[in-house]
């Protein structure tokens, strides 16, 4: 199966992203980790779900909040410019591919 994120991502890590569905729709946040095989992300904050483990010195408690996975198609990329979720497109400038907004036409 081929996947267009492998090739040339929309997304990376360390981009700021918004959720566009689910329970965190509408939140903004960090990504943390790119999951390319699978198609997700996992952004800072968003999303936390609870794993049990068994309980140490650490962590007495034994129940351990983190990040779930959300889905690629879930996500939209936050322009600077336009400060809200926006889809990307791609131009050539010599050999560097550029993600650039659709609304305003920016670099991001």
């Amino acid at each position: 199966m081929f996947l267009q994120s492998q090739v040339f991502p929309p997304i990376r890590k360390g981009d700021t992203v918004q959720v566009t569905s689910g329970r965190e729709r509408g939140k903004t946040g960090k990504i943390i980790q790119v999951l390319f095989k699978k198609n997700r992300v996992v952004v800072e904050k968003l999303n936390m779900v609870k794993r049990h483990a068994r309980p140490t010195q650490k962590n007495p408690q034994g129940v351990l909040m983190k990040e779930a996975a959300v889905h690629v198609s879930n996500v939209l990329l936050v322009c600077p410019k336009c400060n809200r979720g926006v889809r990307v497109g791609r131009k050539l400038e010599g050999d560097k591919k550029l993600r650039i907004c659709k609304k305003c036409k920016t670099t991001v």
